[in-house]
């Protein structure tokens, strides 16, 4: 399975360890691989800043690349504030590219996951939709503190 991945602007100097952590230990969202499937980093970039402007054009790209899976970074579930565009983003590489999208990378880092919870962030039902394959479980959320 070849992979591209999407981080939050805000973290663009990130050097990708947390999720290609993730990816190697199938953990967070990418726990929806079986371990032995080989997957392939084949794409990893930021949106591009707010309002994403490389969500656009980068996955034609990460395509022409082999990409058969984008994954919206945790960065975009977890930042202060969430990125209000996510579900959308997701939506619309879907519809534009005929691509599958995973909401989310690594599991939520205890830090943000204590904060988001003091703040609520994440109260309404439909949060679900983002934060569901990333809430993972506190002995993760710690690990990847």
């Amino acid at each position: 399975m070849k992979v591209g991945i999407i981080i939050c602007d805000r973290y663009s100097t990130c050097g990708g360890g947390k999720c290609l952590r993730a990816m190697h230990n199938r953990e967070g969202a990418f726990s929806i691989y079986e371990k032995e499937a080989s997957l392939d980093l084949v794409g990893y970039t930021s949106c591009g800043g707010c309002p994403g402007g490389n969500i656009e054009y980068v996955p034609a790209e990460m395509i022409k690349n082999g990409v058969e899976v984008i994954h919206l970074a945790t960065g975009l579930v977890v930042g202060y504030p969430p990125c209000p565009r996510t579900l959308f983003f997701k939506k619309f590489l879907e519809e534009k590219y005929k691509v599958k999208v995973v909401i989310g990378t690594h599991p939520i880092p205890k830090s943000y996951y204590t904060t988001h919870q003091n703040l609520k962030t994440w109260d309404a039902p439909s949060s679900k939709k983002l934060t569901g394959a990333v809430m993972s479980t506190p002995e993760q959320r710690d690990a990847y503190n």
